[in-house]
């Protein structure tokens, strides 16, 4: 896969490497802090230092065993300034939980860089880089009441196949929306 997804209007997509290591973990602390749920984040939360977060395919084979499926971590990073304002995650495949609670595509912005249109401009160049898997569709998932992730969705094609239960914790509203999109 793509070492960075083309820029375009001020945002590119790049795998995390050294140089973003002190943003990355400042992004940890503004969303503990917050008590932000960390969406795409591949584990940020639940990692104490930068090298520990990413040895993502270690890290998280040890932690869902035989339900752990390969996925891309991209931090959206701003041009202008070279600002981390947001991590977006592709898992390759859906497990069992995955397909009925998570998805393909988990996304997370900043606080205070939300509502600017970025989390709708990292779906859409992931979306272009996930063709690569040959995969005709992605499944995306998110709290019913959030407004900003659905829009997010629907503007990038995003077709609701249903609302589930929340079974397992995922949201606030207790209700998971679960969208296709088409590539």
């Amino acid at each position: 896969m793509k070492e960075i997804i083309e820029n375009k209007d001020n945002l590119k997509l790049v795998k995390p490497t050294m140089d973003y290591k002190e943003q990355v973990m400042n992004y940890r602390k503004v969303f503990l802090e917050k008590d932000e749920s960390f969406d795409g984040c591949s584990g940020l939360e639940d990692c104490e230092t930068y090298e520990e977060w990413i040895d993502f395919e270690n890290r998280l084979l040890k932690k869902y065993k035989n339900d752990y499926v390969p996925s891309t971590v991209y931090l959206a990073i701003r041009c202008s300034d070279d600002k981390l304002v947001g991590i977006i995650d592709f898992k390759h495949t859906l497990s069992e939980f995955l397909f009925k609670y998570g998805g393909n595509i988990g996304y997370s912005v900043l606080p205070e860089e939300r509502r600017k249109g970025y989390a709708k401009e990292m779906l859409r160049k992931l979306l272009d880089n996930c063709r690569e898997y040959n995969i005709d569709k992605v499944l995306l998932t998110c709290d019913k009441n959030n407004v900003g992730s659905y829009k997010t969705i629907i503007d990038n094609g995003g077709i609701l196949e249903n609302e589930v239960i929340d079974e397992v914790g995922l949201t606030k509203s207790g209700i998971i929306q679960r969208y296709w999109i088409k590539l």
